[in-house]
């Protein structure tokens, strides 16, 4: 049934590009130089790696269906590799860019040039590095126009602003998390967070710089606003301005207004504010969410939507946030959020007959500490269905490529829990042990998946935003407590989920999502907060080639960065 039904997806889909395609697709360059700069904010001086001595680094931005080509020079101490955060990259697994999933890091005084397929990506996407937590200074926007002769399904904005949230830590992000895990306790919390670099007026710092968004009344802008936080979920509003949700993860949805949006870490939401109040200043303010039992800090952090030719008015008393722990302000708005019959849009294609199903449930876990830095006897771990994801020294693509897996990963990622318990209850007392392994799911081409990802209260609990590389998926459903597998599948929207990439799991519930799996290749799924993916809240599926070369992976280029020792 997957396969048939695969079959007419993929012909659908060809015939949805090729007439997106009938308007000339064009292809770009980008030169990204990457190196060690300083940067001062909380009256402190610090020195991060960032791309083009910027923090956030460049924007890309091109048209629907382009192809970028961007020569990454690592000028800095130590490697690391890019990944396009939301773009499919059809049959091109090479140049997705997770660390030793798909490629080993690009070594200091090295190069490498990524080759990033667009398809039917639209919006607003972005990049980021993809090892330890060097994402937290080396990111910055992908944007996506609408492919020559294309319009948007809503009023054309006069402008549009790329709006970035941001972990502000001072210190160096990859010395931070190796730090922590050098002695098995979780990473410091920020000292900050941000909105495009600038940490705002709420700091105390006089020197900190805030970020203005110069508007004209009456003019309707397009916000496309990334969440590239390193582990906070992020409310955002703008004072006496009401936002028109219009796309996430670059896939338009259907219109709703609100007075405030909710951003998980790798999220991306295309929301459209029109200048229409009395000319002035108002603020933009960004503050932490969070369900768990470890709070992030509870600072907001402003930037200022700013009237042409006004002054003053500004009045912090009058941002309007949802409470740190508003659990129903978040689930309020993720609700809203549907897919929309527009002709820029795929056509919606909701698998039905399910091939694989995959049930895993998300927990924080501890391990023995052995090393002589330990501080306490166990160390923190994160794990999917009890197995803890450990890199190997060999890139996972490489390893299935050359059918040489062997002492690099094993192809039996358990399907279900090993072990089925109350996983939302009270675990006082539980073993929260977890076993070690690099372990991957195995699909075949075509196949219909579904995935059922479930909190647990193991640890910290909480929510948690699930990121799948290759993919675009359909969120067809979540609730609250333990899924039931006969039950809850009679609450699923089949008729307007949301196509993402990036999910929010709520904490003490649970959240499904299907795709087809006609994408060959080795895609990484994890956790995008980072303390979780660095403690092994990770894991790989595989997706085998089809009978075709049009469904078979491309073949590697010759200038893939060597792993180390060899």
């Amino acid at each position: 049934m997957g396969l048939q039904q695969d079959t007419v997806t993929w012909f659908v889909g060809i015939l949805f590009l090729s007439t997106l395609f009938l308007c000339s697709a064009d292809v770009h360059h980008y030169e990204f130089f990457v190196r060690e700069s300083n940067f001062t904010k909380l009256c402190n001086t610090t020195t991060l790696l960032v791309v083009n001595d910027s923090y956030p680094g460049p924007e890309i931005r091109v048209r629907r269906g382009d192809t970028v080509f961007v020569n990454v020079h690592n000028q800095g101490n130590y490697g690391f590799t890019i990944h396009w955060h939301g773009v499919k990259q059809p049959r091109n697994p090479w140049f997705d860019g997770p660390e030793f999933i798909t490629q080993c890091p690009i070594q200091p005084g090295t190069n490498f040039t990524y080759e990033v397929i667009l398809s039917d990506e639209i919006g607003t996407l972005w990049w980021h590095a993809h090892s330890d937590w060097t994402r937290g200074s080396v990111q910055g926007a992908f944007i996506i126009l609408p492919a020559e002769n294309e319009t948007y399904p809503f009023p054309t904005p006069d402008a549009d602003q790329t709006i970035i949230l941001q972990s502000w830590y001072n210190g160096d992000y990859k010395q931070i998390i190796d730090q922590a895990l050098a002695t098995g306790i979780p990473p410091r919390q920020p000292d900050a967070y941000a909105i495009n670099g600038n940490l705002g007026d709420t700091y105390g710092c006089t020197n900190d710089t805030i970020f203005r968004m110069q508007v004209d009344y009456e003019k309707m802008y397009l916000l496309r606003i990334i969440n590239a936080a390193m582990n906070e979920q992020q409310f955002f509003s703008i004072t006496n301005h009401t936002l028109t949700v219009v796309a996430q993860d670059a896939s338009y949805v259907r219109r709703f207004t609100s007075d405030y949006i909710l951003i998980s870490p790798g999220q991306t939401m295309d929301v459209l504010v029109s200048a229409n109040q009395n000319v002035g200043q108002y603020y933009m303010a960004t503050r932490p969410f969070s369900d768990a039992s470890a709070m992030p800090p509870d600072n907001i952090t402003t930037g200022i939507f700013q009237y042409t030719n006004s002054e003053g008015g500004l009045n912090a008393s009058l941002i309007t946030l949802p409470a740190r722990d508003d659990t129903n302000a978040t689930n309020s708005f993720i609700s809203r959020i549907r897919n929309t019959n527009v002709t820029q849009n795929p056509p919606l294609n909701v698998p039905t007959g399910i091939d694989r199903r995959v049930f895993i449930t998300i927990a924080t876990n501890t391990v023995p500490c052995n090393t002589s830095q330990c501080l306490l006897p166990n160390r923190f771990v994160a794990s999917l269905n009890n197995v803890s994801f450990v890199f190997p020294r060999i890139d996972i693509l490489q390893a299935y490529y050359n059918s040489s897996t062997g002492g690099v990963f094993t192809e039996d990622f358990p399907l279900n829990p090993p072990v089925f318990y109350d996983f939302t209850g009270n675990l006082t007392g539980f073993n929260t042990r977890a076993e070690l392994g690099t372990r991957a799911v195995v699909l075949n081409y075509g196949e219909a998946v579904e995935i059922v990802l479930q909190a647990t209260q193991l640890g910290g609990g909480g929510s948690h935003p699930i990121h799948l590389h290759g993919f675009s998926f359909y969120r067809v459903g979540s609730g609250s407590g333990n899924f039931n597998n006969e039950t809850d599948p009679r609450t699923y929207n089949l008729v307007d989920p949301p196509l993402i990439n990036t999910i929010h799991v709520p904490g003490k519930g649970w959240a499904a999502l299907r795709f087809f799996a006609n994408n060959p290749g080795v895609w990484f799924m994890h956790c995008h907060f980072e303390r979780h993916s660095s403690w092994g809240m990770d894991t790989v599926f595989i997706v085998r080639n089809g009978t075709t070369t049009e469904t078979s992976i491309r073949p590697p280029p010759s200038t893939m960065p060597r792993c180390p020792g060899t």
